[in-house]
């Protein structure tokens, strides 16, 4: 599958010191500071909407780190899935009357669209759930051989993993099982399910039902992979055992990150199978959760059709902690708007304060664990300055515009 078109980021003077980034297993802040290639997976799309402000929000997270391993001079090797087969497509195609295909090439498209117009650097590999097929299928099988899957016995040809063989299951997450069981039927599991050995084994291949598409699973039967095992042996085939970020919002902490985690570690036998697991907050609507049942999502094409600046959309965003669940409102969006235009008066004045200083400055805020308000603040007073002519660094305005545009992505 295709990705998005990048663009080019400017090179900056000297170099990054090592990211430090929360990671959710060890519950505190750790450094990332690779030896080879600085890998990282994050969990895509299920393409059956248009691209909300939460997906916006997470994509600039790991943007973000991207962008500082970069500056640190790292290889990035980064990998970002589609789900392009699910459940939640399949019901939205049958509701709208539409192909499942047809709808998920064009809400793809369309999410592609709104990551350049963010400018999103985009992953090396962009890889689609059912291009992947086969593989998931023959490490399916590789699970069931070696015991830690089974059969259910009730001629469907589902195939469920038996987390007793995963004897970490929970560490990442740090969740009792109390938590897990309540949490789990909220996002796609199903502990009910009769014959399964536990409530909390996840589906790994779904046998091939009446109305619904299946492909071959060769000695598993036809049928479709559950959602955990494709990001674990899409991850795995592209970025080896153990990678150093794995990435997504926080609702998929439990069970998908989990789940996949335990699947990468039982085929492997390397644990833990990401350094960090690094999860961006929710973002709500005037205070209320964002979500598909109450009608109130925000897309960021609407918001590029209205002729909003996506600067000032990435802007918003990065103004609050990525860690934290936050709301959006029109009174973000217009602040944003005017911070964005005053930022761009400051970076075509005369002279402006040290623009070294200020380089080191939001280098320091973003690689402790990605603050971006602090680097945000840090060029407010630059700006304020600026304009207020007190700098004398001729060469400052340049450096301040490249700096914003290569570690924070907005270019002015």
């Amino acid at each position: 599958m295709d990705s998005w078109m990048g663009h080019e980021v400017p090179r900056l003077p000297g170099r990054s010191g090592p990211l430090r980034l929360f990671d959710s297993a060890r519950q505190g802040v750790q450094p990332s500071d690779p030896s080879g290639p600085a890998t990282m997976y994050v969990c895509g799309i299920t393409p059956y909407d248009a691209t909300h402000l939460g997906h916006a929000a997470t994509m600039i997270t790991f943007d973000l780190v991207q962008r500082m391993w970069r500056d640190a001079g790292h290889e990035v090797r980064y990998v970002q899935n589609v789900t392009d087969i699910d459940d939640p497509l399949l019901e939205r195609a049958d509701r709208d009357g539409e192909d499942w295909k047809v709808l998920a090439m064009r809400e793809t498209a369309l999410f592609r669209e709104d990551m350049e117009a963010l400018r999103i650097i985009p992953p090396a590999h962009y890889v689609g759930a059912v291009e992947s097929i086969p593989d998931i299928a023959e490490k399916v099988l590789v699970l069931l051989k070696d015991g830690a899957a089974y059969r259910l016995e009730d001629g469907t040809g589902d195939v469920y993993f038996d987390i007793s063989t995963a004897p970490r299951f929970g560490y990442e997450s740090n969740l009792s099982r109390d938590e897990m069981l309540e949490i789990f039927p909220e996002r796609g599991g199903d502990p009910d399910r009769a014959g399964k050995r536990d409530p909390l084994d996840p589906l790994l291949w779904r046998g091939a039902r009446d109305g619904e598409p299946s492909w071959p699973g060769g000695e598993l039967g036809p049928g479709r992979p559950g959602w955990h095992i494709e990001c674990a042996v899409i991850a795995l085939g592209l970025l080896g055992s153990t990678i150093q970020v794995q990435g997504g919002g926080n609702d998929l902490l439990f069970p998908h990150h989990e789940c996949s985690a335990a699947h990468a570690e039982r085929l492997t036998g390397a644990a833990p199978f990401a350094e960090h697991y690094v999860h961006a907050g929710m973002i709500g609507l005037d205070g209320e959760k964002m979500s598909k049942s109450r009608g109130n999502l925000v897309f960021v094409s609407r918001l590029r059709a209205d002729r909003v600046d996506p600067m000032a959309v990435r802007l918003a965003l990065l103004s609050g902690h990525y860690r934290a669940d936050r709301s959006w409102t029109d009174d973000l969006l217009t602040a944003a708007e005017e911070r964005l235009r005053r930022w761009r008066r400051a970076s075509v004045a005369p002279a402006g304060p040290s623009g070294p200083a200020f380089l080191a400055g939001v280098r320091d805020r973003l690689n402790d664990d990605l603050d971006s308000p602090g680097a945000l603040r840090l060029a407010d007073e630059w700006a304020e300055q600026t304009l207020a002519g007190t700098g004398d660094d001729p060469a400052a305005p340049a450096l301040f515009a490249d700096a914003l545009d290569a570690l924070l992505g907005i270019r002015l």
